[in-house]
Protein backbone atom coordinates (compact mmCIF):
# COMPACT_ATOMS: atom_id res chain seq x y z
CA UNK A 1 0.00 0.00 0.00
CA UNK A 2 1.37 3.51 -1.01
CA UNK A 3 0.10 6.26 0.97
CA UNK A 4 0.69 9.95 -1.20
CA UNK A 5 0.61 12.99 1.07
CA UNK A 6 0.13 15.86 -0.92
CA UNK A 7 0.95 19.35 0.36
CA UNK A 8 -1.32 21.86 -1.98
CA UNK A 9 -0.28 25.32 -2.29
CA UNK A 10 -0.52 28.31 -5.64
CA UNK A 11 1.12 26.98 -8.22
CA UNK A 12 2.98 24.21 -6.73
CA UNK A 13 2.33 21.09 -4.51
CA UNK A 14 4.79 18.99 -1.90
CA UNK A 15 4.41 15.46 -2.48
CA UNK A 16 5.73 12.61 -0.81
CA UNK A 17 4.82 8.52 -0.60
CA UNK A 18 4.94 5.83 2.15
CA UNK A 19 4.45 2.62 2.95
CA UNK A 20 3.70 1.00 6.50
CA UNK A 21 6.15 1.17 9.29
CA UNK A 22 7.60 4.70 7.84
CA UNK A 23 8.92 3.35 5.06
CA UNK A 24 9.59 6.31 2.69
CA UNK A 25 8.93 5.42 -0.91
CA UNK A 26 9.73 8.67 -2.43
CA UNK A 27 10.88 11.49 -0.69
CA UNK A 28 9.25 14.63 -0.63
CA UNK A 29 9.23 16.35 -3.82
CA UNK A 30 7.81 19.57 -5.80
CA UNK A 31 5.30 19.38 -8.66
CA UNK A 32 4.38 22.60 -10.22
CA UNK A 33 0.71 22.62 -11.42
CA UNK A 34 0.97 22.41 -14.70
CA UNK A 35 -0.34 19.88 -17.28
CA UNK A 36 2.89 18.39 -18.18
CA UNK A 37 3.88 17.69 -14.55
CA UNK A 38 0.59 16.69 -13.20
CA UNK A 39 0.25 14.13 -16.08
CA UNK A 40 4.04 13.03 -15.26
CA UNK A 41 3.44 12.66 -11.31
CA UNK A 42 0.42 10.44 -12.00
CA UNK A 43 2.24 8.10 -14.57
CA UNK A 44 4.57 8.02 -11.24
CA UNK A 45 2.20 6.86 -9.07
CA UNK A 46 0.43 4.70 -11.41
CA UNK A 47 3.53 2.74 -11.64
CA UNK A 48 4.35 2.12 -8.36
CA UNK A 49 4.08 -1.64 -6.87
CA UNK A 50 0.85 -2.14 -4.88
CA UNK A 51 -2.49 -0.26 -4.28
CA UNK A 52 -2.16 3.78 -4.26
CA UNK A 53 -4.23 6.48 -2.12
CA UNK A 54 -3.55 9.73 -3.14
CA UNK A 55 -4.94 12.37 -0.19
CA UNK A 56 -4.73 16.14 0.17
CA UNK A 57 -5.93 18.92 1.72
CA UNK A 58 -8.80 21.34 0.71
CA UNK A 59 -7.36 24.41 -0.50
CA UNK A 60 -10.26 26.78 -2.05
CA UNK A 61 -9.47 26.67 -6.14
CA UNK A 62 -5.44 25.48 -5.85
CA UNK A 63 -6.46 21.18 -5.14
CA UNK A 64 -8.68 21.09 -7.83
CA UNK A 65 -7.13 20.74 -10.75
CA UNK A 66 -4.21 17.97 -9.27
CA UNK A 67 -7.20 16.02 -7.73
CA UNK A 68 -9.23 16.31 -10.98
CA UNK A 69 -6.05 14.73 -12.91
CA UNK A 70 -5.23 11.95 -10.62
CA UNK A 71 -8.65 11.14 -10.66
CA UNK A 72 -8.99 11.03 -14.57
CA UNK A 73 -5.99 9.14 -14.33
CA UNK A 74 -7.85 6.31 -12.66
CA UNK A 75 -6.01 6.94 -8.96
CA UNK A 76 -8.10 6.52 -5.54
CA UNK A 77 -8.20 10.73 -4.61
CA UNK A 78 -9.14 11.74 -1.32
CA UNK A 79 -9.40 15.36 -0.64
CA UNK A 80 -10.02 16.05 2.96
CA UNK A 81 -11.09 18.85 5.57
CA UNK A 82 -7.93 20.87 6.68
CA UNK A 83 -9.21 20.62 10.30
CA UNK A 84 -8.60 16.71 10.24
CA UNK A 85 -5.16 16.93 9.05
CA UNK A 86 -4.37 20.42 11.22
CA UNK A 87 -5.39 18.39 14.67
CA UNK A 88 -3.60 15.06 13.66
CA UNK A 89 -0.87 13.90 15.00
CA UNK A 90 -0.11 16.91 17.02
CA UNK A 91 2.50 15.17 19.97
CA UNK A 92 5.87 17.52 19.01
CA UNK A 93 6.72 20.56 21.41
CA UNK A 94 8.01 21.81 18.26
CA UNK A 95 6.19 23.80 16.09
CA UNK A 96 7.83 23.10 13.03
CA UNK A 97 6.03 23.56 9.52
CA UNK A 98 6.94 23.21 6.36
CA UNK A 99 5.74 22.10 2.83
CA UNK A 100 8.23 18.73 3.53
CA UNK A 101 6.84 17.94 6.78
CA UNK A 102 3.31 18.67 5.77
CA UNK A 103 3.56 16.16 2.81
CA UNK A 104 4.93 13.83 5.59
CA UNK A 105 2.02 14.07 7.52
CA UNK A 106 -0.91 14.06 4.80
CA UNK A 107 0.96 11.02 3.95
CA UNK A 108 1.13 9.27 7.61
CA UNK A 109 -2.54 10.49 7.83
CA UNK A 110 -3.30 8.39 4.94
CA UNK A 111 -1.74 5.60 6.37
CA UNK A 112 -3.61 5.53 9.61
CA UNK A 113 -6.98 6.70 7.73
CA UNK A 114 -6.52 3.70 5.04
CA UNK A 115 -9.66 2.06 5.43
CA UNK A 116 -11.99 5.32 6.12
CA UNK A 117 -10.92 7.62 3.32
CA UNK A 118 -13.72 8.78 1.30
CA UNK A 119 -12.83 9.12 -2.31
CA UNK A 120 -13.24 12.56 -4.38
CA UNK A 121 -15.47 12.54 -6.98
CA UNK A 122 -15.24 15.85 -9.68
CA UNK A 123 -18.38 18.23 -9.21
CA UNK A 124 -20.31 17.82 -12.98
CA UNK A 125 -19.82 21.09 -14.50
CA UNK A 126 -23.13 22.46 -13.51
CA UNK A 127 -22.47 22.56 -9.48
CA UNK A 128 -19.01 23.59 -10.15
CA UNK A 129 -20.51 26.77 -11.69
CA UNK A 130 -23.06 27.22 -9.83
CA UNK A 131 -20.49 27.39 -6.96
CA UNK A 132 -18.14 29.86 -8.66
CA UNK A 133 -20.69 31.94 -9.74
CA UNK A 134 -21.86 32.01 -5.50
CA UNK A 135 -18.53 33.18 -4.78
CA UNK A 136 -18.29 36.04 -6.80
CA UNK A 137 -22.20 36.91 -5.73
CA UNK A 138 -20.39 37.01 -2.28
CA UNK A 139 -18.04 39.44 -3.02
CA UNK A 140 -19.90 41.86 -5.24
CA UNK A 141 -22.35 41.81 -1.53
CA UNK A 142 -19.80 42.57 -0.21
CA UNK A 143 -18.36 45.18 -2.03
CA UNK A 144 -21.96 46.89 -2.39
CA UNK A 145 -22.94 46.98 1.45
CA UNK A 146 -19.35 49.15 1.19
CA UNK A 147 -20.38 51.34 -1.30
CA UNK A 148 -23.93 51.91 0.15
CA UNK A 149 -22.87 53.12 3.64
CA UNK A 150 -20.39 54.94 2.14
CA UNK A 151 -22.69 56.53 -0.31
CA UNK A 152 -25.14 57.24 2.76
CA UNK A 153 -22.11 58.77 4.85
CA UNK A 154 -21.45 60.98 1.94
CA UNK A 155 -25.53 62.15 1.87
CA UNK A 156 -24.88 63.32 5.64
CA UNK A 157 -23.33 66.36 4.18
CA UNK A 158 -25.52 66.70 1.40
CA UNK A 159 -28.98 65.71 1.46
CA UNK A 160 -28.99 63.68 4.98
CA UNK A 161 -31.92 61.00 5.40
CA UNK A 162 -32.50 61.03 1.43
CA UNK A 163 -31.89 56.97 1.43
CA UNK A 164 -34.78 57.01 3.84
CA UNK A 165 -37.33 58.36 1.34
CA UNK A 166 -38.24 55.56 -0.90
CA UNK A 167 -38.99 52.15 0.40
CA UNK A 168 -39.36 50.70 -3.45
CA UNK A 169 -37.72 47.57 -3.94
CA UNK A 170 -34.67 46.70 -6.42
CA UNK A 171 -35.47 46.91 -9.43
CA UNK A 172 -34.52 43.27 -11.37
CA UNK A 173 -31.50 44.51 -12.63
CA UNK A 174 -30.10 45.78 -9.19
CA UNK A 175 -31.40 49.38 -9.62
CA UNK A 176 -32.68 51.17 -6.32
CA UNK A 177 -34.68 54.10 -6.59
CA UNK A 178 -33.06 56.56 -3.86
CA UNK A 179 -29.86 55.61 -6.00
CA UNK A 180 -31.39 56.46 -8.95
CA UNK A 181 -33.23 60.03 -7.04
CA UNK A 182 -29.34 60.86 -5.54
CA UNK A 183 -27.72 60.25 -9.02
CA UNK A 184 -29.79 63.56 -10.16
CA UNK A 185 -30.69 64.88 -6.98
CA UNK A 186 -27.52 65.27 -5.18
CA UNK A 187 -28.03 67.58 -2.92
CA UNK A 188 -30.93 69.28 -0.80
CA UNK A 189 -30.69 72.39 -2.79
CA UNK A 190 -31.33 70.83 -6.03
CA UNK A 191 -34.81 69.94 -4.39
CA UNK A 192 -35.75 72.92 -1.99
CA UNK A 193 -34.19 75.80 -4.55
CA UNK A 194 -37.53 74.98 -6.62
CA UNK A 195 -41.27 75.55 -5.70
CA UNK A 196 -43.33 73.05 -4.08
CA UNK A 197 -45.40 72.56 -7.74
CA UNK A 198 -42.19 73.10 -9.89
CA UNK A 199 -40.49 70.25 -8.03
CA UNK A 200 -43.54 67.74 -8.20
CA UNK A 201 -43.66 68.51 -11.80
CA UNK A 202 -40.08 67.91 -12.03
CA UNK A 203 -40.09 64.92 -9.99
CA UNK A 204 -42.81 63.39 -12.04
CA UNK A 205 -41.09 64.06 -15.31
CA UNK A 206 -38.06 62.03 -13.56
CA UNK A 207 -40.54 59.10 -12.51
CA UNK A 208 -41.64 58.78 -16.18
CA UNK A 209 -37.91 58.79 -17.46
CA UNK A 210 -36.90 56.25 -14.85
CA UNK A 211 -39.76 53.79 -14.96
CA UNK A 212 -40.94 54.48 -11.19
CA UNK A 213 -44.38 55.07 -10.26
CA UNK A 214 -45.40 59.04 -8.81
CA UNK A 215 -47.43 60.35 -6.21
CA UNK A 216 -48.00 63.38 -5.08
CA UNK A 217 -47.85 62.73 -1.72
CA UNK A 218 -44.24 61.76 -2.04
CA UNK A 219 -43.34 64.43 -3.88
CA UNK A 220 -44.29 66.84 -0.94
CA UNK A 221 -42.87 64.16 1.44
CA UNK A 222 -39.41 64.67 -0.62
CA UNK A 223 -39.75 68.36 -0.91
CA UNK A 224 -39.82 68.96 3.13
CA UNK A 225 -36.64 66.61 3.78
CA UNK A 226 -35.05 68.71 1.50
CA UNK A 227 -36.36 71.93 3.18
CA UNK A 228 -35.12 71.05 6.45
CA UNK A 229 -32.57 69.60 5.39
CA UNK A 230 -28.79 70.59 7.19
CA UNK A 231 -26.27 70.39 5.01
CA UNK A 232 -23.03 71.89 3.78
CA UNK A 233 -23.16 74.10 0.42
CA UNK A 234 -23.47 72.83 -2.94
CA UNK A 235 -20.03 72.33 -4.68
CA UNK A 236 -18.51 71.07 -7.87
CA UNK A 237 -16.63 68.54 -6.07
CA UNK A 238 -19.10 67.19 -3.49
CA UNK A 239 -21.44 66.91 -6.67
CA UNK A 240 -18.24 65.02 -8.64
CA UNK A 241 -18.39 62.15 -5.22
CA UNK A 242 -21.34 62.23 -4.70
CA UNK A 243 -22.36 61.06 -8.25
CA UNK A 244 -19.18 58.96 -8.96
CA UNK A 245 -20.00 56.93 -6.34
CA UNK A 246 -23.39 56.37 -7.26
CA UNK A 247 -22.33 55.00 -10.27
CA UNK A 248 -19.97 52.64 -8.60
CA UNK A 249 -23.22 51.50 -6.74
CA UNK A 250 -25.17 50.88 -9.60
CA UNK A 251 -22.43 49.02 -11.30
CA UNK A 252 -22.01 46.32 -8.66
CA UNK A 253 -25.92 46.48 -7.50
CA UNK A 254 -26.06 45.63 -11.38
CA UNK A 255 -23.26 42.76 -11.32
CA UNK A 256 -25.33 41.50 -8.15
CA UNK A 257 -28.12 40.94 -10.11
CA UNK A 258 -26.68 39.80 -12.74
CA UNK A 259 -25.16 36.77 -10.61
CA UNK A 260 -28.39 36.36 -9.26
CA UNK A 261 -30.60 35.49 -12.56
CA UNK A 262 -27.33 33.25 -13.50
CA UNK A 263 -27.27 31.08 -10.18
CA UNK A 264 -31.31 30.82 -10.48
CA UNK A 265 -30.70 29.74 -14.26
CA UNK A 266 -27.76 27.28 -13.07
CA UNK A 267 -30.14 25.66 -10.44
CA UNK A 268 -32.66 24.81 -12.39
CA UNK A 269 -30.70 22.59 -14.11
CA UNK A 270 -30.52 20.80 -11.24
CA UNK A 271 -32.99 17.66 -10.24
CA UNK A 272 -34.01 18.74 -6.95
CA UNK A 273 -34.55 22.57 -8.04
CA UNK A 274 -38.35 21.90 -7.51
CA UNK A 275 -38.03 19.91 -3.89
CA UNK A 276 -36.13 22.61 -2.72
CA UNK A 277 -37.84 26.16 -3.80
CA UNK A 278 -41.19 24.11 -2.51
CA UNK A 279 -39.40 24.09 1.15
CA UNK A 280 -40.71 27.37 3.21
CA UNK A 281 -38.53 30.14 3.16
CA UNK A 282 -36.59 29.55 0.08
CA UNK A 283 -36.98 31.37 -2.58
CA UNK A 284 -35.11 32.29 -5.87
CA UNK A 285 -32.62 33.89 -4.30
CA UNK A 286 -31.52 31.53 -1.07
CA UNK A 287 -32.29 28.59 -2.99
CA UNK A 288 -29.72 28.74 -5.66
CA UNK A 289 -27.42 29.60 -2.75
CA UNK A 290 -28.53 26.62 -0.51
CA UNK A 291 -28.02 23.67 -3.53
CA UNK A 292 -23.89 26.21 -4.51
CA UNK A 293 -22.69 25.36 -0.78
CA UNK A 294 -24.43 21.86 -0.24
CA UNK A 295 -23.58 20.34 -3.74
CA UNK A 296 -24.65 16.86 -4.63
CA UNK A 297 -26.30 15.47 -1.09
CA UNK A 298 -25.21 11.89 -1.87
CA UNK A 299 -21.82 12.62 -0.55
CA UNK A 300 -22.79 12.83 2.84
CA UNK A 301 -23.43 9.89 4.26
CA UNK A 302 -26.20 10.40 6.69
CA UNK A 303 -28.01 13.67 8.15
CA UNK A 304 -24.93 14.01 10.76
CA UNK A 305 -22.73 14.26 8.46
CA UNK A 306 -24.49 17.49 6.46
CA UNK A 307 -24.99 19.17 9.52
CA UNK A 308 -21.57 18.51 10.72
CA UNK A 309 -20.65 19.98 7.21
CA UNK A 310 -22.56 23.22 7.88
CA UNK A 311 -20.90 23.59 11.81
CA UNK A 312 -24.52 23.58 13.43
CA UNK A 313 -24.57 19.71 14.63
CA UNK A 314 -24.83 20.26 18.57
CA UNK A 315 -21.66 19.31 20.99
CA UNK A 316 -21.02 16.56 23.46
CA UNK A 317 -19.07 17.08 26.84
CA UNK A 318 -19.58 14.41 28.90
CA UNK A 319 -17.07 12.38 31.41
CA UNK A 320 -17.91 10.27 34.04
CA UNK A 321 -21.24 11.14 35.94
CA UNK A 322 -21.21 14.72 34.62
CA UNK A 323 -22.87 15.37 31.48
CA UNK A 324 -22.85 19.09 30.02
CA UNK A 325 -26.16 20.39 28.88
CA UNK A 326 -25.96 22.75 26.60
CA UNK A 327 -22.83 22.93 24.36
CA UNK A 328 -21.86 25.14 21.77
CA UNK A 329 -22.24 23.59 17.80
CA UNK A 330 -19.11 22.93 16.43
CA UNK A 331 -18.88 26.39 13.70
CA UNK A 332 -16.30 24.33 12.11
CA UNK A 333 -18.10 23.49 8.44
CA UNK A 334 -19.25 26.27 6.20
CA UNK A 335 -20.10 29.71 7.41
CA UNK A 336 -21.39 30.37 4.00
CA UNK A 337 -23.93 27.73 4.24
CA UNK A 338 -24.56 28.99 7.90
CA UNK A 339 -25.04 32.90 6.60
CA UNK A 340 -27.89 31.44 4.07
CA UNK A 341 -29.24 29.29 6.90
CA UNK A 342 -30.13 32.10 9.48
CA UNK A 343 -31.48 33.69 6.45
CA UNK A 344 -34.11 31.20 6.07
CA UNK A 345 -34.94 30.92 9.19
CA UNK A 346 -35.48 34.60 9.96
CA UNK A 347 -37.87 34.94 6.91
CA UNK A 348 -39.64 31.83 9.02
CA UNK A 349 -39.47 34.07 12.20
CA UNK A 350 -40.79 37.20 10.06
CA UNK A 351 -43.63 35.05 8.46
CA UNK A 352 -44.18 32.83 10.97
CA UNK A 353 -45.84 30.04 8.76
CA UNK A 354 -48.10 28.27 11.12
CA UNK A 355 -47.79 24.78 9.67
CA UNK A 356 -44.42 24.55 8.78
CA UNK A 357 -42.46 22.43 10.94
CA UNK A 358 -39.68 23.98 11.08
CA UNK A 359 -41.42 27.11 12.46
CA UNK A 360 -43.25 25.25 14.87
CA UNK A 361 -39.62 24.01 16.34
CA UNK A 362 -38.00 27.54 16.25
CA UNK A 363 -41.52 29.01 18.17
CA UNK A 364 -41.26 26.02 20.69
CA UNK A 365 -37.37 27.10 21.85
CA UNK A 366 -38.51 30.83 21.82
CA UNK A 367 -41.49 29.65 24.23
CA UNK A 368 -38.79 27.89 26.42
CA UNK A 369 -37.10 31.35 26.67
CA UNK A 370 -33.95 29.76 24.29
CA UNK A 371 -31.36 32.18 23.72
CA UNK A 372 -31.73 33.93 20.02
CA UNK A 373 -28.74 31.59 18.67
CA UNK A 374 -29.47 29.02 20.58
CA UNK A 375 -32.69 28.35 18.88
CA UNK A 376 -31.95 30.00 15.37
CA UNK A 377 -29.04 27.15 15.64
CA UNK A 378 -31.51 24.58 16.44
CA UNK A 379 -33.44 25.73 13.68
CA UNK A 380 -31.27 25.55 11.15
CA UNK A 381 -30.16 21.96 11.94
CA UNK A 382 -33.94 20.81 11.71
CA UNK A 383 -34.38 22.49 8.35
CA UNK A 384 -30.65 20.88 7.27
CA UNK A 385 -32.08 17.10 7.72
CA UNK A 386 -35.57 17.59 6.41
CA UNK A 387 -33.59 19.08 3.38
CA UNK A 388 -31.17 16.36 3.21
CA UNK A 389 -34.68 14.02 3.95
CA UNK A 390 -36.48 15.07 1.36
CA UNK A 391 -33.74 15.78 -1.55
CA UNK A 392 -32.07 12.64 -1.17
CA UNK A 393 -35.10 10.90 -1.25
CA UNK A 394 -36.22 12.78 -4.44
CA UNK A 395 -32.89 11.69 -5.98
CA UNK A 396 -33.32 8.38 -5.44
CA UNK A 397 -36.81 8.48 -6.96
CA UNK A 398 -35.18 9.37 -10.42
CA UNK A 399 -34.57 6.28 -12.75
CA UNK A 400 -31.20 5.53 -13.35
CA UNK A 401 -29.44 6.90 -16.26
Amino acid sequence: MNAVGIDVSKGKSMVCVMRPFGEVVLEPFEVLHTAQSLNDLAGKLKALDGETRVVMEATGNYHKPVAFVLHDAGLFVSVVNPVLIHDYDNNSLRRVKTDRKDAVKIANYTLDKWTRLRQYLPEDDTRLALKNCYRQYQQAVAVRTMLKNNLISSLDLTFPDANKLFSSPAKSNGCEKWVDFIGDFWHSECVSSLSSDAFAKKYLKWCQKHGYNFTRSKSDTIYACAVNAASLPKSPTSKLLIQQQVAQLKAVSQSVAAFQQEMLRLSQQLPEFDTVMEMYGVGPSLGPQLMAEIGDVSRFTHKGAITAFAGVDPGVNESGSYEQKSVPTSKRGSSDLRKTLFQVMDVLIKTHPQDDPVYQFLDKKRAQKKPYYVYMTAGANKFLRIYYGRVKEYLASLPES
